[in-house]
């Protein structure tokens, strides 16, 4: 009888010595190796929907230069602008859903431009996939030096006072600093006209000049002329202050509780892409927003670093999408030139 169940035994012992043998390999291939075989095939494609040399565009540039380290395959930033956005989004939602071609989007080209353009060009939530949101950029409420207002609630007593004497500049009709002070003249109960600039340099230049009493813009244009004492930043339009100003108030402690916008710069591919490779891109920016280097410029831009996973990019858009409806309604649209 032994020596019937001694061959037994020893056929099962080597069949579990090849099955463990076989789990112990498998659990030895690297993250980065499966990770790794979920990627696009071929370089990628990041596609800006703006002119080069803004911030969308700086962010981009690092961003693309890091993920081509790490997944070691070209990444190569295609500057497509036109139509606050629209342009270069639309032709990232026509591409193959292959991660070849991917879009750094913003709060323009997946809320604002959608929502004031009839008929819209494309649908933000269902002809996208969302993939990692990189950083928020706050816009900042500015005012001249010669208005006499010290903080948000001076700023409204005086506006309140004299209807209709105030004006405020933006970087164009439709961008993010636009909408911003829209919302602010809603929830502060304020009459502002809104003077559109071809962009936020000229803006700066007739607010440090007098010609506008007040400028909502984005806080990294700004910086330099707020720590040169040209003009005077009132709030951020965040929810929490920024690292770079500790000393200059949210928009909501300031005077009007509930407020916050923000400029954001996220990562979405085109509709259709595999779950498998959504995630790993996703692990992958997140790996670059968490460099060092990377947190070290994007806060000099005064960014705040995220690197979020693709659900909670999804949520945003939605979030935005209810913010920013209302507001585009009670404006009637946005009337371009």
């Amino acid at each position: 009888m032994t020596s019937l169940i001694a061959p037994i035994h020893r056929r099962n012992l080597l069949r579990a010595g090849v099955l463990v043998a076989t789990a112990t390999r498998l659990s030895l291939v690297p993250v980065w190796a499966q990770s790794s075989a979920d990627l696009p095939k071929g370089p990628i494609t990041l596609v800006v929907p703006f002119a080069a040399g803004g911030a969308t565009d700086v962010v981009s540039r690092l961003v693309a230069q890091k993920l081509a380290d790490r997944i070691s395959r070209p990444v190569v930033v295609e500057n497509v602008g036109g139509g606050g956005g629209v342009i270069g989004a639309a032709k990232v939602r026509r591409a193959q859903p292959d991660g070849n071609t991917l879009l750094m989007g913003t709060v323009a080209t997946h809320a604002i431009q959608p929502l004031s353009t009839k008929p819209a060009p494309y649908d933000p939530q269902r002809d996208f996939t969302p993939i990692s949101l990189l950083a928020t950029v706050p816009n900042v409420l500015l005012v001249a030096n010669s208005v006499k207002a010290s903080n948000v609630r001076e700023l409204i007593a005086l506006m309140k006072a004299q209807p209709g004497q105030f004006n405020y500049g933006s970087s164009g009709m439709g961008t993010p600093p636009h909408l911003s002070g829209e919302l602010f003249k809603s929830m502060a109960g304020v009459d502002m006209a809104h003077v559109p600039y071809k962009g936020g340099g000229p803006a700066m230049m007739d607010l440090v000049g007098g010609q506008i009493p007040v400028l909502f813009d984005v806080l990294s244009g700004a910086a330099s002329h707020i720590r040169g004492g040209s003009i005077r930043a009132l709030a951020v339009t965040t929810s929490q202050r920024v690292a770079s100003f500790p000393d200059v108030p949210t928009v909501a402690e300031a005077g009007v509780p509930g407020y916050e916008t923000y400029t954001w710069n996220a990562v979405f591919g085109p509709a259709g892409m595999p779950k498998p490779m959504v995630d790993a891109l996703s692990r992958e920016l997140q790996a670059v927003v968490a460099l060092p280097d990377v947190q070290t410029k994007l806060k000099e831009l005064s960014a705040a670093p995220v690197g979020s996973s693709p659900e909670a990019l999804a949520i945003l858009v939605k979030s935005e999408l209810a913010k920013w409806g209302p507001v585009i309604q009670r404006m009637g649209g946005l009337k371009r030139d």
